[in-house]
């Protein structure tokens, strides 16, 4: 079976994961965002509701009874071991979510040539193993906090690996301080370089 080439994004908060991950799919790439896996997860997963519930109670609930997401995260990013917990009840769901996704795509009769997630923790969490090319998008940390909308996003930075370190183990890293074009020209790039890669059942 051959499976797409599969492409990790990772970078510090507020770097540009997220347009970079748009870029690729403006380049033809399959994407699906880990982000959006993880709300979904919160807002379908009963089990996961209810794990989240008996650990932090109602109070991160909103008026629908559902998770209220900021509400968490004012607790996870405040407290190191309740984001530790977190992290432990969600990797794993977001990393079979992915790689259902992945499978899906190379049982395609024509799939798609490679398929890009954003993966926050993706070093942090060892995940890189499951990806056969990484690209580490990043930035000064005033244009990251000035790009980032949460509040906490600076206690959020605070449990990242250094973006230099990043850029360093990344197969690709790029300086996002320019514009959607800059970023699209790097993205150009990267799909030209890897254009002749053929990968037989990826990376598991």
């Amino acid at each position: 079976m051959t499976q797409p080439v599969t492409v990790a994004i990772t970078g510090g908060v507020g770097a540009g994961k997220s347009e970079t991950l748009k870029s690729f799919e403006r380049h033809g790439a399959a994407i699906i965002s880990s982000d959006e896996i993880v709300h979904e997860l919160l807002a379908s997963d009963e089990d996961v509701k209810r794990s989240i519930v008996e650990r932090f109670g109602t109070r991160i609930l909103d008026d629908a009874g559902a998770i209220d997401r900021s509400a968490v995260g004012a607790i996870v990013f405040a407290q190191r071991d309740e984001l530790a917990w977190l992290e432990e009840l969600l990797h794993p769901l977001v990393s079979a979510a992915y790689l259902r996704w992945r499978d899906m795509l190379a049982r395609l009769d024509q799939p798609p040539a490679m398929c890009v997630t954003e993966v926050p923790l993706l070093y942090e969490s060892g995940s890189e193993k499951h990806f056969d090319v990484t690209v580490a998008i990043t930035s000064t940390r005033e244009a990251r906090l000035s790009r980032a909308i949460a509040a906490d996003a600076g206690q959020r930075e605070k449990r990242l690996m250094p973006e230099a370190e990043k850029a360093t183990r990344a197969d690709y890293s790029f300086v996002n301080d320019g514009s959607i074009e800059q970023l699209d020209t790097f993205v150009k790039g990267v799909i030209e370089a890897m254009a002749p890669a053929s990968v037989e059942c990826g990376a598991d």
